[in-house]
């Protein structure tokens, strides 16, 4: 289907919205009627920018309380509706978006609504324009779909019909299978967003805390399943009023949306991309350093080993258990990030061809990469924050193998009981926390789990993780207290053992800097916990935080932090499936200290 998005979903001036869209891949637009009244640009002029880009102009909007008013209101209604309709066809545009009137004026009168509203379609089909008339879910008296159109039908003219806002039917807790009992050629319209589910009064929760489809809360899928199966064939439009997105560079925002689009498309049914193929583990994660010294002895207290060599980069291969860590000293990278950081992921794959025909589908395509005419051939994809994700098998015959383009080194073998990667832990730009868990989730075939918030000194973050069916894969996505507050970003990477107690022992006595904790969160934890006689006392000792659910427990502590980098040891037992987020304050309070 055709897509389109709202200006007033994208930053900047009404000339950036329209070249983001057009350059994101959108078929049209809607235009807000502030962007238009603040361009400079005539209407003709707006008209052919937007024909010189390929979009198409779809609706203008809104036109706001109109209807089931005092006669003499009304009057005034129709003649500032007539210069908007003069002011349309100067656009190019025929359909306009009247929502549901939310002026005190406005009378408790459906039989009024209808004939006003006719009245106002008469004028319209005057200039060749439809009117769209939407419920606002903070309507006066109108304020649900199925309303609108009784009224709608009421009315009873060609140039009138309904536009279905997903945000204003499925906020309100509207069943959308009515939606079946309209017929396709009245549904003029059909707006587009997505809201992660908030204790908020409406009307704010709309003007603030909307997104894009996948990155919230709401069955936006079926509701485009129930439009379809009406009849609807106009385009699926966004309309989304985010402040994070107004404040962020439109042509990011554009893409995210288009990607948005498509995953929508695909889980409504009406579109068939290359599947998603969710990885299975962690190939490596890849940490870049211009000064070894300043992470290779922390590596080697937690038990890895240097084993190999890039034949051809200055990248070396630590390893313990099946945990890989890809040391990157290859300074010309064109990065900013704090030294040592976290690059580049491995994940392993199923099938990397289609991983890359998936991405590449979603927006996301393959990165150029410096390679030997030897190296194995190994497609990554950039996520939102620049984190490079490479599609791997890993020792699987039929498929390149990354660990080919490496040359044994001598080593002796040690550890301290590390058996892989538990999870990685990116913190996020304040503006690209959403985009990041669509990106997650639509690309790399992640389940995303709930977003929650967490208590640090200087105000919330918020963070959200994405994980395979067997979590064997765990990604959490963190987001810093404010735009200004990226707190060097951190990024940590949890390293999985059997014995948490044990290996905390052999690193500490390698001279491994394990994140103090203070003496008060244990005195909480007696009272919170009951414990076997000295396991208290054994964490207190090594600094190790617990946590339990109904399912199993987790414990796990922390290395302090260099450049923007610490590790976490993790233990989970029984069907822990969390991250110990109960311990988050008492982490983040120390590491501010």
């Amino acid at each position: 289907m055709r897509t389109s998005i709202a200006t007033v979903s994208l930053s900047g001036p009404l000339t950036e919205k329209l070249t983001a869209a057009a350059r994101a891949g959108f078929d049209g637009v809607e235009i807000f009627e502030n962007d238009l009244i603040g361009s400079p640009l005539a209407p003709e002029e707006i008209r052919e920018r937007t024909a010189d880009l390929g979009l198409s102009i779809d609706l203008y909007q809104p036109m706001r309380d109109i209807e089931a008013v005092p006669d003499d209101v009304f009057a005034r209604n129709l003649r500032r509706a007539e210069h908007k309709f003069r002011l349309m066809r100067r656009l190019g545009v025929d359909t306009v978006l009247v929502c549901s009137s939310v002026s005190p004026q406005a009378l408790d009168d459906d039989a009024l609504a209808a004939e006003q509203l006719r009245r106002l379609a008469d004028l319209a089909q005057e200039y060749g324009i439809r009117i769209a008339y939407e419920a606002l879910a903070w309507g006066r008296h109108v304020s649900t779909y199925d309303h609108a159109w009784r009224i709608v039908e009421t009315a009873d003219h060609p140039a009138l019909g309904v536009c279905l806002d997903s945000f204003h039917i499925l906020a309100r807790g509207s069943d959308p299978a009515g939606i079946a009992d309209i017929p396709g050629e009245k549904i003029f319209f059909l707006q587009l967003a997505d809201a992660p589910l908030m204790a908020l009064d409406v009307l704010q929760w709309s003007r603030h805390y909307r997104c894009f489809p996948g990155q919230g809360d709401l069955d936006v899928a079926g509701l485009v399943r129930a439009a379809v199966r009406a009849g609807y064939r106009g385009p699926l439009s966004l309309e989304v009023f985010n402040d994070v997105f107004r404040q962020a560079d439109a042509g990011r925002t554009a893409v995210d949306a288009q990607r948005s689009l498509a995953l929508l498309q695909e889980s409504a049914g009406l579109t068939a991309p290359p599947a998603p193929v969710v990885p299975t583990g962690f190939a490596f994660v890849e940490i870049a350093t211009a000064d070894t010294a300043r992470i290779t002895p922390l590596l080697s207290a937690l038990g890895f080993s240097r084993t190999a060599r890039h034949s051809g980069k200055p990248v070396d291969l630590w390893e313990q258990g099946e945990a890989r860590i890809l040391l990157n000293t290859d300074t010309d990278t064109g990065s900013h990030r704090p030294d040592p950081s976290l690059t580049a992921v491995g994940l392993e794959n199923p099938d990397p061809a289609a991983a890359s025909a998936r991405a590449e589908s979603l927006l996301a395509p393959v990165l150029p990469r410096r390679r030997a005419p030897r190296d194995a051939p190994l497609d990554a994809v950039a996520a939102p924050d620049g984190t490079e994700f490479f599609f791997c098998a890993t020792g699987r015959p039929g498929h390149p193998g990354w660990t080919g383009d490496f040359a044994p080194a001598p080593h002796t073998p040690g550890g301290i009981g590390v058996t892989r990667i538990d999870h990685v832990a990116l913190t996020q730009p304040w503006h690209q926390f959403d985009e990041a868990a669509l990106f997650h989730r639509s690309v790399l075939g992640l389940r995303p789990h709930a977003s929650i918030d967490l208590a640090d000194p200087y105000g919330l973050l918020r963070s959200r993780a994405a994980s395979n069916p067997e979590g064997t894969v765990r990604i959490a996505l963190g987001v810093g207290a404010s735009p200004t507050d990226d707190s060097a970003r951190p990024q940590h990477v949890a390293l999985a053992t059997g014995d948490l107690v044990t290996s905390v022992r052999r690193a500490r006595a390698a001279g491994a800097r394990l994140l103090p904790v203070p003496a008060n969160y244990y005195d909480d934890l007696a009272a919170r916990h009951e414990f076997a006689p000295g396991e208290l006392e054994t964490y207190r000792e090594l600094g190790i935080l617990y946590d339990r659910d109904e399912k199993g427990e987790f414990r796990h502590c922390y290395t302090v932090t260099t450049g923007s980098l610490f590790f976490e040891l993790v233990e989970r037992t029984g069907g822990y499936d969390g991250y110990g987020a109960q311990n988050a304050p008492v982490r983040l309070a120390a590491q501010r200290t």
